[in-house]
């Protein structure tokens, strides 16, 4: 590390002073600039953790709240048309407007409103912006379970009601573990979409791993090297937990099999 070093302040002290320098020694100074001068390397590890953080905070977030939006949707949709339980028809069109909104709006736009107006007074804008890509994943998350519960057999419900079990016994004993098997690969690409989402909370002064990266350039004026270098962790994220994805599905249908 010592030559590396040595070797950079040389190589730096002839490009500030105007000498001819090759294309390869200044592509050594700006990628030492960006990840190994001061140790910046630290400052985009300490950038993924709060990425996976907020995304974890946020798909926790948004699966809760979509599994109960879903449910109440399919439990209004399966209502006998002469038995109206008017409370969960408010409810279903409160959620309905829910959906709507936050699907037919920008996340930057959602963003910036949770960041300026609603939460206009709070500091911890990383926290903000997990809650907010939490609300608008639950929107979308919705949309997939219902679809999941929607697509399992009517039979399953009568069955269950036949036994003597609730509606709610039913759902959470029979319908939902078979909607699952349906919907994982769905919810895998939602939890990919807002691990990369992430990024756009920086906008509001979130601290994750582009934040990081905007700090190395402020520091170096230089764009290039802080920019690859975070794409390629958000590639190499996106990659591990496809595979991961991949191996859990792989599992799943084995069990079935079974």
């Amino acid at each position: 590390m010592a030559s590396l070093a040595q070797q950079y302040e040389v190589w730096s002290a002839l490009m500030k002073s105007g000498g001819d320098v090759s294309l390869w020694q200044q592509t050594f100074v700006k990628f030492y600039q960006a990840f190994l001068e001061k140790n910046r390397w630290l400052q985009y590890i300490e950038g993924v953790g709060t990425t996976l953080l907020v995304t974890a905070i946020a798909l926790a977030l948004g699966v809760v709240l979509g599994a109960l939006v879903a449910m109440v949707r399919v439990a209004h949709d399966q209502q006998s048309p002469r038995h109206r339980n008017p409370l969960l028809g408010f409810v279903n069109f409160l959620f309905k407007i829910y959906v709507t909104v936050i699907r037919g709006t920008p996340m930057m736009v959602q963003l910036l409103i949770m960041g300026m107006v609603i939460f206009a007074s709070s500091r911890n804008f990383t926290m903000v912006g997990a809650l907010t890509l939490g609300i608008n994943s639950g929107a979308y998350v919705s949309e997939i379970i219902r679809g999941g519960l929607m697509a399992v057999d009517p039979g399953q419900m009568e069955a269950g009601r036949s036994l003597g079990l609730n509606y709610l016994t039913t759902m959470v004993k029979i319908v939902i573990p078979q909607a699952i098997r349906s919907v994982l690969p769905a919810l895998g690409n939602e939890f990919i979409i807002l691990l990369k989402d992430t990024s756009l909370i920086t906008v509001i002064g979130g601290k994750e791993l582009l934040y990081a990266a905007q700090g190395v350039m402020n520091r170096t004026y230089e764009s290039m090297f802080p920019l690859l270098g975070t794409a390629a962790i958000y590639l190499c994220l996106v990659l591990i937990f496809t595979w991961l994805q991949g191996k859990l599905e792989r599992r799943m249908a084995q069990s079935d099999r079974r």
